[in-house]
């Protein structure tokens, strides 16, 4: 996501923050902006693109002062441009913000009825119009975030300056990261380690819901109603390329353990519990449309074509609505049957992928509808379709897809529900049980990925296979298909990915006592029919490594090794059974000595036919 920097101290603050900004770029960004104060004279200068636009407008207009916040922008409300970028500004209040406000439409909505006029379309600008209020009513900068704070729902990493207090720093935090760095006489805030460790190496880690006020003199931290809370520093060892990846070895690691962030980010503001519905903010096709849609045509390649698979399965049971799925590089060579009533739903991380953009460009020929799920607001595929559903992983630099592969599915099974409602297929009730659900599983992915030391000890096990096969059934087969991917990608080793059923029809042959296979079996419709697959490979000698739900203990003693994730519903158990995919491949690969993060031969967006 995002990056903040902020700076209070004796120093000027701009050359500090600039840095701060740079060591963060590796978290990806598409515009940057920056404030200082100089007593109460506010400097605010910002910058579509690269931080080196941002700092030719500083060469000809510097920014003055020794207390400042600066921002480099992943956009998710709002197109990425200048007027979109941090820090926002309302009244004497300037604000840099990561995260996402679920309410900010009704917080906009009533700001405006008291005469607030907003200038982005940014969810952020909401904080600062919010405060701003508060700050005309009480006169008192620190009670005014407190009130702004406690009317917030969403996540949030805040950085706020007032003109009218200049001696004053706010950070406050709730589901997004934020870092305090002390320096002597000096204080720095900043959303990852690597943008202070060149000042100082001892960081405070705010915990949810915990609020800091720096001033020249002194530093306090307390909860959001003001208690005081007793932090201590620690004293950070690590360099600075593994302060960029947050102390992981690589950044496929990294991202494999953002993913309950990732995905409750991609959740956040859409659930509506109340309505039993689901809010797609840009999906640009109004209720009408949705439920006179006659076919579905998906539209990836990879990983994407992979969630694609998944995303049939979610469309067609949730909404009732044939779905077709097409790797993107065929589709416009079958000339395929599109007519209004058609939606084409492409899949794309980057929204750059050129097939993709292609086969969107046939379907809009043809006169079809096109919507697409992309993580990056405002590319060319975005920017071409008539509607989009976002994902919030954030940027992802491993080129073997982890968070975006997840977060995709999610994405996914939101859009099948809102056309499931649309459509009439599934009632109210019945689409909260389904939020319900999604709304347990960040917490879920969590403790799946505390079974990473357990599937590391299996990975060294299996590191000098030449071959591996996967088995899944129903919506655990596009998965098997993910997993083997995976290991291709970054281990080198061949791996193939088969429905279960299919076993018996060829792959079979290679089955032996060198052959490891992953059996995906979590309980589901298909749980019976899959453990016979299974005992047809233990029968025939193959190592099986099992990927099971629940409190399994039927498989205890058939298999070489039993990973358990969480109980979940049916549908969501693909997302949970992903990640030992994940895990099992990375430690494969770091095994054998590869480049993990930059596999030979793979681009991580191919932009080339």
């Amino acid at each position: 996501m995002c990056g903040i920097v902020g700076y209070l101290g004796s120093q000027e603050a701009s050359p500090i923050i600039i840095e701060g900004l740079r060591r963060l770029e590796y978290r990806g960004y598409d515009s940057a902006g920056i404030c200082t104060l100089d007593g109460s004279t506010t400097s605010i200068s910002r910058a579509e693109g690269k931080l080196i636009n941002l700092e030719n407008i500083l060469r000809e207009t510097p920014a003055i002062g020794s207390r400042g916040i600066g921002h480099t922008r992943w956009a998710t409300h709002g197109k990425p441009n200048e007027i979109n970028a941090h820090p926002h500004k309302a009244g004497n209040i300037i604000v840099v913000h990561n995260g996402i406000i679920e309410n900010y439409l009704s917080l906009k909505k009533q700001l405006q009825q008291q005469g607030h006029k907003f200038n982005s379309e940014t969810d952020t600008e909401i904080i600062a119009h919010l405060v701003d209020e508060h700050f005309n009513e009480c006169g008192d900068f620190e009670k005014s975030v407190r009130l702004a704070l406690a009317e917030v729902r969403g996540a949030y990493a805040v950085a706020i300056l007032c003109s009218d207090e200049p001696d004053k720093l706010i950070a406050a935090k709730l589901g997004s990261p934020l870092v305090i760095g002390q320096g002597e006489g000096e204080y720095f805030v900043a959303s990852d380690i690597p943008a202070m460790l060149s000042h100082t190496r001892e960081m405070i880690f705010l915990e949810d819901g915990e609020f800091a006020v720096f001033t020249p003199s002194k530093m306090s931290i307390s909860d959001l109603a003001g208690n005081l809370l007793e932090k201590q520093s620690k004293t950070i060892t690590w360099s600075p390329l593994m302060a960029e990846k947050g102390g992981y070895k690589h950044f496929m690691l990294k991202e494999i353990y953002e993913q309950p962030r990732a995905i409750a980010d991609t959740i956040a503001g859409r659930l509506q519990s109340d309505e039993g519905d689901i809010y797609l903010e840009d999906l640009g096709l109004t209720q009408e449309q949705l439920a006179g849609l006659d076919k579905i045509f998906i539209i990836a390649c990879g990983t994407s074509w992979h969630a694609g698979l998944v995303g049939k399965f979610y469309i067609e049971k949730l909404a009732r609505i044939p779905v077709e799925i097409d790797i993107a590089s065929e589709f416009r060579y079958r000339d395929p049957i599109i007519t209004e009533n058609s939606l084409t739903l492409l899949i794309s991380q980057s929204g750059e992928t050129a097939d993709t953009l292609a086969a969107l460009h046939e379907a809009k020929g043809k006169g079809g509808k096109v919507v697409c799920i992309c993580n990056v607001v405002d590319s060319s595929i975005s920017r071409a379709s008539d509607g989009v559903v976002y994902t919030h992983a954030g940027p992802e630099i491993g080129v073997a897809s982890t968070k975006a592969f997840t977060t995709q599915l999610v994405a996914l099974y939101q859009l099948a529900l809102k056309l499931g409602r649309a459509c009439g297929k599934l009632t109210a009730d019945e689409c909260r049980n389904h939020v319900e659900a999604l709304l347990a599983l960040p917490r879920k992915i969590e403790e799946t990925i505390e079974l990473d030391s357990e599937i590391e000890k299996i990975a060294r096990e299996y590191v000098n296979a030449r071959d591996f096969l996967y088995l899944g059934r129903g919506n655990q087969y596009p998965i098997a298909l993910e997993g083997a991917l995976k290991l291709k990608e970054i281990s080198y080793i061949h791996a193939e990915g088969y429905p279960a059923g299919e076993m018996k029809h060829g792959p079979i042959a290679l089955i032996d006592e060198n052959l490891p296979v992953v059996v995906l079996v979590p309980r589901n419709a298909t749980y019976e029919k899959v453990v016979s697959n299974m005992e047809e490979v233990c029968a025939r000698g193959g190592k099986v490594i099992a990927i099971a739900s629940g409190e399994e203990s039927e498989l205890e003693g058939k298999v070489e090794a039993l990973i358990k994730v969480p109980e979940t519903t049916e549908d969501l158990l693909p997302i949970l059974t992903s990640i030992p995919m994940q895990l099992l491949a990375y430690h494969i690969a770091v095994f054998k000595g590869t480049d993990v993060d930059q596999p030979r031969n793979l681009a991580k967006s191919v932009t080339v036919e």
